[in-house]
């Protein structure tokens, strides 16, 4: 949606009800996110919006502070041998869950064996580890087969999904099946009775929750529940939202369209914030490995044609100096950054990706496409896909629904007329993605990995080999070799990155604390 009629603005009518009597003096943020809290497990999908819920509700044992560096979270004290194989953690002081039990290492060990069956980054940790075993109740030890280099950093990841201690009782629900209850240890307590999909999700202050006395870095350091209450509302049109913070009607939008940007720079009281050093988004379009016609590779490098990179960020963004082109998987500007496999991006060609398609068996069958309606960024990019798709001359399914539905569906394995799907539009976190351990999205782990599950051994071996590798120039080539291999093989389509800046009102609030990936609301006070 372009903007270009700013008569009125200010007059549009919001949703929101009058606070009751009972919390009318409280301090409360009332921020406005990119999607809407439907899924309240962290550990069970990688919706992004789902793990900003998580990161309040529930604490890591480490943190990745601003700088990629892994800092003790609710670990108090740890040790490495020197043959680095074994780590023994002890948990600091006056660790409760919210319901006022304490967190003990039987917590600890449950939960990360439920995030090491789910989460990619946990899969790869665990496969090194050989036991964890619970010491006492606040010291564990984990034991490794092989010296691998990203254990801290991977229970440290500030991106989706995060290691996140849960009481025992649902740390044990199976991976595969959402955990109900949000019950954590962390600065904020939700308050499921007041939870309405589709309006607000509501967080309550932890008046146990103790925090670190490091200053606040990204994940790392003191997370000071500053508020009595914040309010995640749902306002799913950008031009109503950009009004509400205008208006001084919330205090916090997380992902504000660049269209209004020019707007809030000018509004009094509103400040923009870059969330990181690096992009905050990548986006990339996932095939579906298990169904024709993307079973066969040829079919899957036949998409490469039908991007231009810049027809998306338009779309998305509109301004150039928010977004970049980059013909790569791995995040431009970051350490690992490089050209591998790029030269399969360079054309922009429909009728040839059609000819290929049928090359690799295509004779017109529907091609099914989740299409999300109410996601800024997400929804526009997939409607550029269609078109192009169209433009080639394939048969497009498109199942349009909101981005809950895409998150819930996109798990179903089975073929697209059964209820599965062949393609759909997504983001990761540009912080994520730098890393080739931590980007989950460029693994091929089968049946084991995320959604489209692709599966090259090959690529799992070099991103094991990343984690072990002795140096920085043996990490960069490995880098290289990883991305040229996943390109060639389509884990996803990458489709460029970019970067919104946060915008609060810096007038009400203060002690944001900017993090690339999953929005922070820690430490943030009322003035």
């Amino acid at each position: 949606m372009k903007f270009r009629v700013l008569a009125g603005l200010v007059a549009l009518a919001l949703p929101f009800s009058a606070p009751s009597s009972a919390w009318a003096q409280d301090k409360v943020l009332r921020a406005v996110m990119h999607a809407d809290v439907r899924v309240i497990d962290p550990v069970w999908t990688t919706q992004t919006i789902a793990n900003i819920h998580g990161a309040l509700v529930y604490d890591t044992l480490f943190g990745n502070d601003g700088d990629q560096k892994p800092q003790p979270q609710m670990v108090g004290k740890y040790e490495i041998s020197p043959d680095r194989l074994n780590y023994t953690f002890t948990l600091r002081d006056g660790l409760k869950f919210h319901d006022g039990s304490p967190v003990t290492t039987k917590d600890v060990i449950a939960s990360l064996k439920r995030w090491g069956a789910k989460d990619g980054v946990g899969q790869r940790l665990m496969g090194y580890v050989t036991e964890m075993k619970a010491v006492d109740d606040k010291t564990f030890t984990m034991t490794l087969k092989a010296p691998y280099g990203m254990v801290l950093e991977s229970l440290g990841k500030s991106g989706s999904s995060i290691a996140a201690i849960m009481r025992e009782k649902e740390a044990l629900t199976d991976p595969q099946t959402q955990v109900k209850e949000s019950i954590g240890s962390g600065p904020y307590i939700f308050a499921k009775d007041q939870w309405v999909p589709g309006s607000k999700a509501v967080y309550l202050k932890n008046k146990d929750y103790q925090p670190r006395s490091e200053p606040p870095s990204s994940f790392a350091g003191a997370k000071i529940p500053g508020v009595d209450r914040i309010e995640l509302v749902w306002i799913s049109d950008a031009q109503t939202s950009m009004s509400a913070l205008v208006n001084g009607e919330i205090d916090f939008l997380e992902n504000p369209s660049t269209d209004f940007l020019p707007i809030l720079e000018k509004s009094k009281g509103v400040k923009l914030l870059k969330t990181g050093k690096l992009d905050s988004t990548q986006g990339m379009i996932r095939l579906n490995h298990l169904h024709p016609p993307f079973d066969n590779i040829k079919a899957r490098q036949a998409m490469y044609y039908l991007i231009n990179q810049e027809d998306y960020l338009r779309a998305i963004i509109g301004d150039p100096k928010y977004y970049r082109v980059c013909h790569g998987m791995l995040t431009c500007g970051g350490p690992y950054a490089n050209d591998g496999g790029s030269q399969l991006m360079k054309e922009y060609n429909p009728k040839k990706a059609l000819q290929l398609l049928k090359e690799a068996g295509y004779k017109g069958e529907p091609i099914t496409v989740l299409a999300a309606t109410d996601h800024n960024t997400i929804t526009p990019a997939t409607q550029v896909l269609i078109q192009a798709m169209r433009e080639a001359g394939i048969n497009v399914d498109v199942q349009s629904m909101d981005w809950g539905s895409v998150v819930t569906r996109r798990a179903n394995k089975n073929p697209p007329a059964q209820g599965g799907w062949n393609i759909f539009v997504t983001t990761t976190g540009g912080v994520g993605s730098a890393n080739p351990v931590l980007h989950t999205w460029i693994g091929a782990a089968c049946d084991k990995g995320l959604f489209g599950w692709p599966c090259d051994p090959e690529i799992e071996k070099m991103r094991n080999d990343f984690g072990m590798a002795a140096s920085e120039d043996e990490r960069k080539k490995i880098a290289k070799d990883l991305q040229t291999r996943a390109m060639e093989q389509v884990v996803y389509l990458p489709f460029g990155q970019w970067d919104t800046p946060l915008a609060y009102r810096a007038d009400k609030i203060d002690g944001v604390v900017p993090n690339t990936g999953l929005a922070v609301l820690w430490g943030i006070t009322k003035k």
